[in-house]
């Protein structure tokens, strides 16, 4: 996560808002955008500080780690840790983050791409922001740490605590489903739509498999990192659309049962 935030603060310095431009699918503000990334990234930052400081685990309490104690659904891997998957998983992971820049090579995103440029930014911001608090709040151990294999040197850093949730997979979502947000908003009628989506899910799934055979992460951190991830990569740049007004709807029912409200939201 070190590394996401570096590249956000050195992309952060060259990012200009854009306003309102007329042939782009967004609307884009300095005053709305500027303070979110600047929220984004010191939350980042705290965030992290956070999850500097968490407690490892004692000798003691990482001898008495027991498979039983992990809960039915992620028991399955605990124990799993392999040095060569965790190698690999920083190829799609790394690969991930180019994937905005590919929409360079589409022309009708290459005339606002300082405007797309920003709206990246800003989504790693959140995502960075969301993640960061959550494993420095939310102390879990990894799966490595379960296994008898590995050393009690490793098992006791706070690092070894970090399970929850993945960051690789949400920054490798996150990145990804924006790729494929934008193309997808500036090229509506592309028959080249359903594989960029395609893509855009199968590159944070592999990240995910990957950090699962390493032992970095059990099948529901990896599964909420991913949700995490995608919902940040289309909701930034849906909430900046000029036609978002059309696409959520906020619909009042009532029957002698209940009262309340139906959401609707399309894309």
């Amino acid at each position: 996560m070190k590394q996401i935030l570096a590249i956000l603060a050195i992309l952060t310095l060259f990012a200009r808002p854009a306003i309102c431009q007329s042939d782009s699918p967004y609307n884009t503000s300095l005053k709305v955008d500027g303070p979110v990334i600047v929220a984004g990234m010191g939350l980042s930052y705290y965030g992290l500080t956070l999850m500097q400081d968490k407690e490892g685990l004692t000798a003691a309490e990482a001898m008495a780690l027991q498979k039983s104690d992990v809960n039915s659904f992620d028991r399955f891997s605990a124990g799993w840790h392999s040095l060569s998957a965790k190698n690999t998983s920083d190829f799609p992971f790394y690969g991930s983050f180019a994937a905005p820049v590919l929409l360079l090579l589409n022309d009708n995103v290459r005339s606002k791409a300082g405007q797309v440029f920003v709206l990246y930014v800003e989504t790693m911001a959140v995502t960075g922001a969301l993640f960061t608090m959550a494993n420095g709040n939310y102390p879990r151990t990894r799966p490595l740490a379960y296994s008898p294999d590995v050393a009690i040197s490793d098992k006791t850093t706070a690092n070894a605590r970090s399970a929850f949730f993945a960051g690789h997979t949400a920054a490798a979502a996150s990145a990804s489903f924006f790729a494929a947000k934008i193309f997808n908003d500036f090229n509506p009628d592309s028959r080249a739509r359903p594989y960029v989506w395609a893509a855009a899910a199968a590159v944070p799934a592999t990240v995910g498999y990957l950090r699962l055979r390493a032992g970095k992460h059990f099948l529901s951190d990896n599964l909420i990192g991913y949700a995490v991830g995608a919902a940040s990569g289309i909701l930034v740049p849906q909430l900046h659309k000029k036609s978002n007004e059309t696409d959520i709807s906020l619909i009042p029912v009532s029957s002698p049962e209940y009262n309340g409200a139906v959401l609707t939201y399309t894309f």
